[in-house]
């Protein structure tokens, strides 16, 4: 399609799938990253086509999320679509947590979970706008309507996203942009190996009567589909990839 296109957390596991994905459709990425510089340039170099950069920002840092949003919208030419994939998952169990760790916890999992995306959005619509229009899609997870009793700041930072995607949704449909967000539940990555690997991992599995985790590749295809051109009239739709390991109404 040879946009541009901008994934949050693309240095590993479902963000670098979901990188990969658009440029095997013919799109130009810039792939984000905060501290693993080399992975990122690794993925770059790695996709297929020509015109991929990397981006370094701390999501949770508003002023450093702004030059990566405007410095991979001027390097890749223009910002048809923005994937909102980086986020942090951080122990917190609420009878095992000191006050400090508490605080801590919940400060940076909202910082980047939450406040990070939304300035992200922020920072691209008018990149977007620009362009005649584009899609956000953001990356929540199953959690965010079941719970996560021992990281409750991750579960709410979901929730919380899925709201805000659903605002813009209705805020930015008048300029041609839609909004939509992919809810995974537990995929094989690299930050759960070692919960698919220990001692847990048979019990995860037979979460879903697939009897297995869902692939980085999986959650990538619905966002690419999220991000179509056919996708326009789903804006606003939170779509669940876990394998019906979780149902809702």
């Amino acid at each position: 399609m040879n946009r541009g296109v901008l994934v949050t957390g693309a240095s590993r596991g479902i963000g670098r799938a979901i990188a990969a994905a658009f440029a095997q459709a013919g799109d130009r990425v810039a792939v984000h990253y905060n501290r693993s510089a080399r992975e990122a340039e690794q993925v770059a170099a790695s996709l297929p086509g020509e015109g991929h950069v990397t981006v370094r920002a701390d999501m949770a840092d508003a002023e450093a999320v702004r030059r990566a949003v405007d410095t991979a919208a001027t390097d890749l030419g223009r910002l048809d679509v923005l994937v909102n994939n980086a986020g942090v998952f951080l122990a917190h169990p609420p009878l095992s947590t000191s006050y400090e760790q508490w605080q801590a916890a919940w400060s940076a999992t909202l910082g980047t979970n939450l406040t990070g995306a939304a300035n992200a959005t922020f920072c691209a619509v008018p990149h977007l706008v620009a362009a005649g229009g584009g899609v956000v899609v953001n990356v929540s997870s199953r959690g965010a309507f079941r719970g996560e009793p021992d990281c409750p700041a991750y579960g709410a930072s979901k929730a919380a996203l899925n709201a805000f995607g659903q605002s813009m949704a209705v805020a930015l449909a008048g300029r041609n942009i839609s909004v939509a967000t992919v809810a995974p539940g537990f995929v094989d990555t690299d930050m759960a190996r070692s919960v698919l690997d220990g001692p847990d991992g048979e019990a995860v599995r037979r979460q879903s009567p697939f009897g297995r985790v869902a692939r980085p590749q999986e959650v990538a295809a619905a966002v690419l589909w999220l991000a179509s051109p056919e996708a326009v009239f789903a804006s606003g739709t939170i779509i669940d990839v876990n394998g019906a390991s979780y149902l809702r109404s």
